[in-house]
């Protein structure tokens, strides 16, 4: 069973904003002759990889909700230029939206285990209801309707 982590998207709005700022990156590192993924620089090193790199996602939390998810496909443990160990999560770069649910703020990246996810929004759902403006989206949810 694959592990899963989740972060905030600081920042970002949407994940209409996130797909953009996604393809605005690999757009830049097709420029730069790099290879087509979606890097996310951390400080903190996830220790149980082996869990992740067998199928996980790393889910981003959008204004207070878990909203969309990209495959992860490699942790890469380095030093920056002051000597600071640092880890890059390397991604897919497709974003992929989830089914909404309500997220608490945190700090840095959690472990999330599979059982815990919320479904991907099929894609006739990922059109309307990740198309709808946020706060309509959550009045929906807080009356049960979505």
């Amino acid at each position: 069973m694959p592990l899963h982590l989740i972060k905030l998207a600081v920042g970002c709005d949407s994940v209409k904003e996130l797909k953009e700022w996604v393809a605005e990156r690999m757009q830049t590192a097709k420029k730069k002759g790099l290879p087509q993924h979606h890097i996310h620089i951390t400080r903190m090193v996830p220790k149980r990889d082996a869990e992740i790199l067998s199928g996980g996602s790393l889910y981003w939390v959008i204004k207070g909700e878990i909203a969309a998810r990209e495959k992860i496909i490699g942790i890469e443990p380095f030093r920056d230029k002051d000597g600071i160990g640092r880890c890059r999560i390397v991604m897919q770069p497709k974003v992929i939206p989830v089914s909404p649910r309500p997220m608490r703020p945190f700090q840095g990246w959690r472990y999330l285990a599979d059982d815990s996810v919320p479904p991907d929004l099929g894609k006739s759902a990922a059109g309307t209801i990740a198309a709808m403006p946020e706060p309509m989206r959550r009045e929906l949810r807080d009356l049960g309707l979505l």
